[in-house]
């Protein structure tokens, strides 16, 4: 495991994963990750049928300051990758984030999503973060009622049947709680969020991730 403290999470099935704040370090983890994410996955993340991540992007994705930009990792004990989720503090308003979740295609349906969504909104609330904003498909009632576990919410449609939600945190979020029982149970099917992009981008190949019920 890495040198930054982690959390040991047993999910729904019995597996063990260890939960913790990527690092630098973590690049070859998160390319190996990438490279077990399915076809779909993979365009549903990017969407288009990315074969490969732009140096830069990897970058941006594993040197994050902890503060305005986090992302927690999960792993195996023996260091094989899960998964990861990511709030980007929000330009127009320093108490909202913009919020992501991907998890590898073996682990989908495992309990690792919900997992990470819950870890990381204790780590927004500890950064003064009140609110998650995502982007999703208005089909995708998993994702919504995940969203929705979280804390109050509001919703505002798109074109193209996409929706998007404003989530306000609890003040005091305990991962171990009916809160965490909520974001399990509504996290059996794939889930789709809009990634964040690195300053200065457009959609370009960024799109969404796909997370396959954390």
């Amino acid at each position: 495991m890495g040198s930054q403290a982690g959390e040991l999470v047993k999910l729904r099935d019995g597996s063990e994963v260890v939960i913790r704040p990527i690092e630098p370090r973590d690049r070859e983890l998160f390319l190996t990750g990438f490279a077990e994410l399915s076809p779909e996955s993979r365009y549903l993340r990017f969407l288009s049928p990315m074969t490969q991540l732009d140096p830069k992007w990897v970058d941006y994705l594993t040197i994050v300051d902890h503060h305005d930009h986090e992302a927690l990792i999960a792993e195996t004990p023996s260091e094989d990758p899960v998964g990861v989720a990511r709030y980007i503090r929000c330009a127009d308003d320093p108490a909202a984030a913009e919020v992501a979740l991907t998890v590898v295609d073996r682990w989908q349906g495992r309990g690792a999503g919900s997992a990470l969504l819950a870890l990381l909104a204790v780590r927004a609330r500890e950064e003064g973060i009140t609110t998650f904003r995502a982007t999703c498909l208005a089909e995708n009632r998993a994702m919504l009622d995940l969203l929705r576990a979280l804390g109050t919410e509001t919703r505002k449609s798109t074109d193209h049947g996409v929706v998007e939600v404003a989530v306000d945190l609890p003040a005091e979020i305990e991962t171990g709680n009916a809160l965490h029982a909520a974001l399990r149970h509504a996290a059996g099917a794939r889930l789709n969020f809009r990634h964040p992009l690195p300053p200065g981008e457009g959609d370009g190949g960024a799109g969404r991730d796909a997370v396959g019920g954390g």
